[in-house]
């Protein structure tokens, strides 16, 4: 089955309050593509937002797809775009410990919160169609889901199982790849792309700069898709 990646990504539309889709989702899906990885396989997508990568992951070929938000709005956005392309995708709300209970799963996909947040983050004016400040906020570091999410990882899959999240370079790269070689997987950065700031990095350039963890002038982020798979 062959998938145009534009052409999905404009077909899945974002209700108010619910991330839209952006160069994060469009990486993830071209990954998952590239790696062939969700083919004919049982998936799970988390934090599915607008459900992009689980309707991106059924199109694909997967065996069944389940995907899961903590936010209402985004379980009835998702569940409506998977209608609406004739995917097959089981949208539930639920949390780390839903997912777990209803594991493990052949593939993880997620594409979590990682943007560094600053004190002041609830003064920043972001416009209202980007979605809501949990679908990207993740406290100081950026690593607020990212750390459960990769040390959760070999609970999360099954003995040959493979997981794939996409993140910003100033959520760390390096420190996902040795969480998840901690918890007894092979991981690397499968694909990579640089990308001009959107709205909400662009509201917290200065205070990064401020802190030391952008170049001052700097406005552009590398993000990457890094593939973890049991050992």
């Amino acid at each position: 089955m062959t998938i145009v990646y534009p052409d999905l990504q404009s077909s899945v539309a974002a209700a108010a309050g619910v991330y839209a889709p952006q160069h994060d989702s469009q990486l993830l899906i071209e990954a998952m593509t590239l790696t062939g990885a969700v083919t004919g396989r049982r998936v799970v997508d988390l934090c599915t937002g607008s459900g992009v990568i689980a309707v991106a992951a059924a199109q694909l070929g997967a065996h069944s797809v389940t995907a899961f938000d903590i936010c209402p709005k985004a379980v009835r956005c998702a569940t409506s775009n998977a209608a609406d392309v004739g995917a097959g995708v089981d949208v539930r709300l639920g949390t780390w410990a839903d997912a777990l209970d209803a594991g493990p799963f052949d593939v993880v996909v997620s594409n979590p919160p990682y943007v560094p947040t600053s004190p002041d983050a609830h003064l920043e004016e972001i416009p209202a169609e980007v979605g809501p400040a949990t679908a990207w906020n993740a406290g100081v570091d950026g690593r607020q889901v990212l750390n459960p999410l990769c040390d959760s990882a070999a609970d999360l899959l099954t003995d040959t199982g493979r997981m794939l999240i996409v993140q910003s370079e100033f959520s760390d790269t390096e420190q996902s790849l040795r969480r998840l070689r901690s918890a007894g997987l092979d991981a690397e950065v499968v694909l990579n792309q640089l990308i001009p700031f959107g709205p909400v990095m662009t509201a917290r350039a200065s205070w990064m700069e401020s802190i030391g963890m952008l170049p001052v002038g700097r406005r552009e982020e590398e993000i990457v898709v890094i593939q973890a798979t049991k050992r």
